[in-house]
Protein backbone atom coordinates (compact mmCIF):
# COMPACT_ATOMS: atom_id res chain seq x y z
CA UNK A 1 0.00 0.00 0.00
CA UNK A 2 1.37 3.42 -0.91
CA UNK A 3 1.46 6.47 1.34
CA UNK A 4 -1.12 8.05 -0.99
CA UNK A 5 -3.53 5.15 -0.40
CA UNK A 6 -3.95 6.09 3.25
CA UNK A 7 -4.07 9.81 2.48
CA UNK A 8 -0.71 10.63 3.98
CA UNK A 9 2.67 11.73 2.72
CA UNK A 10 5.93 10.51 4.22
CA UNK A 11 6.72 14.12 5.12
CA UNK A 12 3.44 14.52 7.05
CA UNK A 13 3.85 11.16 8.75
CA UNK A 14 7.42 11.86 9.83
CA UNK A 15 6.61 15.42 10.89
CA UNK A 16 3.65 14.31 12.97
CA UNK A 17 5.61 11.41 14.43
CA UNK A 18 8.47 13.74 15.32
CA UNK A 19 6.17 16.20 17.05
CA UNK A 20 4.30 13.45 18.89
CA UNK A 21 7.47 11.57 19.75
CA UNK A 22 5.73 8.31 18.95
CA UNK A 23 5.50 6.89 15.40
CA UNK A 24 2.10 5.27 15.88
CA UNK A 25 0.51 8.57 16.89
CA UNK A 26 1.76 10.02 13.60
CA UNK A 27 0.23 7.16 11.63
CA UNK A 28 -3.12 7.66 13.36
CA UNK A 29 -3.10 11.36 12.48
CA UNK A 30 -2.72 10.53 8.77
CA UNK A 31 -5.19 7.67 8.50
CA UNK A 32 -8.22 9.54 9.84
CA UNK A 33 -10.00 12.39 8.12
CA UNK A 34 -13.00 14.43 9.25
CA UNK A 35 -16.26 13.64 7.49
CA UNK A 36 -16.98 17.32 6.88
CA UNK A 37 -14.57 20.08 5.94
CA UNK A 38 -13.93 22.94 8.31
CA UNK A 39 -15.95 25.88 7.06
CA UNK A 40 -13.64 28.75 6.04
CA UNK A 41 -14.11 31.95 8.07
CA UNK A 42 -16.71 34.31 6.67
CA UNK A 43 -18.52 31.78 4.48
CA UNK A 44 -21.04 30.27 6.90
CA UNK A 45 -24.55 31.38 5.96
CA UNK A 46 -23.41 32.93 2.67
CA UNK A 47 -24.83 32.11 -0.76
CA UNK A 48 -21.98 30.44 -2.64
CA UNK A 49 -23.88 29.79 -5.87
CA UNK A 50 -27.36 29.98 -7.39
CA UNK A 51 -29.28 26.78 -8.08
CA UNK A 52 -29.76 27.81 -11.74
CA UNK A 53 -25.97 27.95 -12.23
CA UNK A 54 -25.48 24.29 -11.31
CA UNK A 55 -26.60 21.82 -14.00
CA UNK A 56 -27.83 18.33 -13.11
CA UNK A 57 -24.81 15.99 -13.33
CA UNK A 58 -22.48 18.98 -13.40
CA UNK A 59 -21.43 21.93 -11.31
CA UNK A 60 -18.89 24.69 -10.93
CA UNK A 61 -15.86 25.75 -8.96
CA UNK A 62 -16.36 28.86 -6.83
CA UNK A 63 -12.83 30.30 -6.90
CA UNK A 64 -13.53 32.90 -4.19
CA UNK A 65 -14.07 30.15 -1.62
CA UNK A 66 -12.09 27.26 -3.22
CA UNK A 67 -15.30 25.20 -3.20
CA UNK A 68 -16.74 22.99 -5.93
CA UNK A 69 -20.56 22.82 -6.06
CA UNK A 70 -22.36 19.94 -7.79
CA UNK A 71 -25.91 18.79 -8.49
CA UNK A 72 -25.54 15.00 -8.85
CA UNK A 73 -29.33 14.51 -9.12
CA UNK A 74 -32.19 16.95 -9.69
CA UNK A 75 -32.57 19.16 -6.58
CA UNK A 76 -29.65 17.64 -4.64
CA UNK A 77 -26.73 20.00 -4.16
CA UNK A 78 -23.32 19.07 -2.79
CA UNK A 79 -20.25 21.15 -2.00
CA UNK A 80 -16.67 20.01 -1.49
CA UNK A 81 -13.28 21.60 -1.03
CA UNK A 82 -11.91 22.36 -4.51
CA UNK A 83 -8.40 21.40 -3.43
CA UNK A 84 -7.29 18.00 -4.75
CA UNK A 85 -6.08 15.70 -1.98
CA UNK A 86 -3.17 14.49 -4.13
CA UNK A 87 -0.99 17.59 -4.44
CA UNK A 88 -3.28 20.53 -3.75
CA UNK A 89 -4.25 21.59 -7.28
CA UNK A 90 -7.67 23.14 -7.80
CA UNK A 91 -10.08 20.59 -9.27
CA UNK A 92 -12.20 21.31 -12.34
CA UNK A 93 -15.96 21.75 -12.54
CA UNK A 94 -17.99 18.54 -12.25
CA UNK A 95 -19.11 16.90 -15.48
CA UNK A 96 -21.24 13.77 -15.79
CA UNK A 97 -21.08 13.27 -12.02
CA UNK A 98 -17.26 13.36 -11.88
CA UNK A 99 -14.92 16.03 -10.48
CA UNK A 100 -11.53 15.80 -12.22
CA UNK A 101 -8.21 17.30 -11.17
CA UNK A 102 -6.47 18.74 -14.23
CA UNK A 103 -2.97 18.32 -12.76
CA UNK A 104 -2.66 14.53 -12.49
CA UNK A 105 -6.05 13.13 -13.51
CA UNK A 106 -7.52 12.19 -10.13
CA UNK A 107 -11.29 11.75 -10.31
CA UNK A 108 -13.80 12.21 -7.50
CA UNK A 109 -17.48 11.23 -7.28
CA UNK A 110 -19.68 14.35 -7.27
CA UNK A 111 -22.16 12.68 -4.91
CA UNK A 112 -19.85 12.10 -1.96
CA UNK A 113 -16.37 13.31 -2.92
CA UNK A 114 -14.91 9.79 -2.88
CA UNK A 115 -11.95 8.89 -5.07
CA UNK A 116 -13.00 7.19 -8.31
CA UNK A 117 -9.47 7.17 -9.81
CA UNK A 118 -6.07 8.06 -8.35
CA UNK A 119 -3.42 9.15 -7.82
CA UNK A 120 -5.40 10.89 -5.02
CA UNK A 121 -5.81 8.54 -2.08
CA UNK A 122 -8.29 10.54 0.01
CA UNK A 123 -11.74 11.98 -0.75
CA UNK A 124 -12.59 15.65 -1.13
CA UNK A 125 -13.94 16.99 2.13
CA UNK A 126 -17.64 17.85 2.05
CA UNK A 127 -19.39 21.00 3.25
CA UNK A 128 -22.96 20.88 4.51
CA UNK A 129 -25.17 23.06 2.31
CA UNK A 130 -28.85 23.92 2.05
CA UNK A 131 -30.99 25.64 -0.54
CA UNK A 132 -32.41 28.99 0.54
CA UNK A 133 -34.64 30.48 -2.15
CA UNK A 134 -32.52 30.13 -5.28
CA UNK A 135 -29.23 30.26 -3.36
CA UNK A 136 -26.96 27.45 -2.14
CA UNK A 137 -25.81 28.30 1.37
CA UNK A 138 -23.03 26.77 3.47
CA UNK A 139 -24.20 25.78 6.95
Amino acid sequence: MTDEAVGCSRRRLLGTAGLAGVGMLGLGACATRPAKAIVPPGIKGKVIARTGEIPVGGGKVVDKWKIVVAQPTQGTFKAFTATCTHQGCTVGSPKDGVITCPCHGSEFDATDGSVKQGPAGAPLQEFTVRVQGDGIVVE
